[in-house]
């Protein structure tokens, strides 16, 4: 039961990623981001797939914290990309 409990969390999380990117990629601003909250984000992910791991917890919920942090390292990368854009 908790693992479902956890799934909903991280759709829940989940689903705004996308849009997130979408929004950067589109708009081209880095406006209303947060570098410090994506990084907080991203070591947040990856301490969930590393104690799925480490307590050989492995299943279809490792799969939803690695979707989500990929999401969150794309809108990461496109926040520098679109720094660049607006500096130049």
């Amino acid at each position: 039961m908790v693992t479902v409990f956890e799934s909903i969390m991280l759709i829940c999380f989940g689903l705004s990623w996308p849009i997130s990117v979408y929004k950067s990629a589109t708009s081209r601003s880095t406006k209303g981001k947060s570098v410090v909250f994506t990084i907080a984000i991203i070591c947040g992910y990856i301490a969930g797939i590393i104690g799925k791991i480490l307590s050989r917890n492995i299943n279809y919920v490792l799969a939803l914290y690695v979707l989500n942090l990929a999401f969150v390292a794309v809108d990461f990368a496109l926040y520098f990309v679109n720094r660049k854009r607006e500096r130049a």
